[in-house]
């Protein structure tokens, strides 16, 4: 039995840090919204009956040959994740293999979206019948982004519409508060894209601990760019569209400022923004021919550019 599916990347249309739990955690307050950039997940699945497997036997490859294959990727942590939670006496093998398109270690949740495609195609192969809120728990365990990319490929993606059709956590878009993980399904921004990621790398870890002793000159009005999303009203989105995490990332890392600026000057009066901790900045375009040519232009500073759209 076989499954494929498409893991979506996502940006931020807003991040803002309102504290510190006593773990040491962040709470965040954050919109978030999923785009067409995406991997392709194929899952093939040999029950024990059909092979001399013992136990749950992964197997995982991928395009990207710098990536791990084993316990430290998401997609093949979220299968033993999945056996534990939900399927124990499962015995098997199973075969994962990932096409990346994704910028790695982006801020675009590309590897916890692959963690989130793994979730639902065991759901399926494995006949569990899993509601989102299940399989949103089961990704909790992976990282703060996963449930929302279980939410979001549950509302895209073909093969999983039909079983999600009246789940209101299948949603293009949502509020997250908490530590990340406690998710409101919201109305999304349609809108075309250009997203660039500058060829280095940044740790979410360290921006995270930077924000607490850096200065926040201005934060999100979460609650007026989710109203400006309900009535559709560009200008009250875009005045809201802030990440504070850039007060941090752009003060240690010299070429996201000049990938920012540089978007900036080809996306005039539209909103430009860091998403996540950084290093990808995307903007707001108009249309096909506006991103594709503005695109070309980033693609010449950062190989890694792409134009693409948002999901609805």
């Amino acid at each position: 039995m076989d499954i494929h599916l498409k893991s979506y990347a996502k940006i931020n249309l807003s991040l803002d840090v309102k504290g510190v739990t006593a773990e040491g955690m962040h709470l965040v307050e954050m919109v978030m919204q999923q785009i067409l950039l995406c991997d392709e997940i194929a899952m093939d699945w040999t029950p024990a009956a059909e092979t001399e497997a013992e136990g749950l036997q992964i197997s995982l490859e991928t395009n990207r040959r710098f990536l791990p294959t084993d316990e430290r990727n998401l997609a093949y942590k979220a299968a033993l994740v999945m056996k534990e939670m939900y399927g124990e006496d499962l015995c098997g093998k199973l075969a994962i293999n990932i096409k990346k398109r994704i910028p790695v270690a982006a801020g675009l949740a590309g590897g916890s979206g692959n963690g989130a495609a793994v979730l639902h195609g065991l759901n399926v192969l494995w006949g569990m019948d899993l509601s989102l809120k299940e399989l949103c728990k089961a990704g909790a365990r992976l990282g703060s982004d996963v449930p929302f990319c279980v939410m979001g490929q549950a509302a895209e993606n073909a093969a999983l519409q039909v079983r999600y059709a009246s789940d209101p956590l299948a949603s293009h878009c949502a509020l997250a508060t908490g530590t990340g993980t406690d998710l409101e399904p919201i109305r999304g921004l349609e809108s075309h894209i250009v997203l660039s990621k500058p060829p280095v790398s940044v740790s979410t870890a360290k921006v995270y601990q930077g924000i607490d002793h850096t200065e926040i000159p201005e934060r999100p009005n979460t609650a007026e760019l989710i109203v400006g999303l309900n009535t559709r009203d560009l200008s009250r989105i875009e005045k809201n569209m802030v990440n504070v995490l850039e007060n941090y990332t752009l003060m240690e890392y010299p070429t996201v400022v000049y990938t920012k600026n540089k978007m900036q000057e080809l996306c005039p009066g539209r909103a430009v923004l860091m998403s996540g901790s950084g290093p990808s900045v995307y903007g707001l375009t108009d249309s096909i021919k506006q991103s594709r040519k503005i695109c070309a232009e980033m693609a010449r500073i950062n190989r890694e550019s792409f134009w693409t759209r948002t999901t609805r």
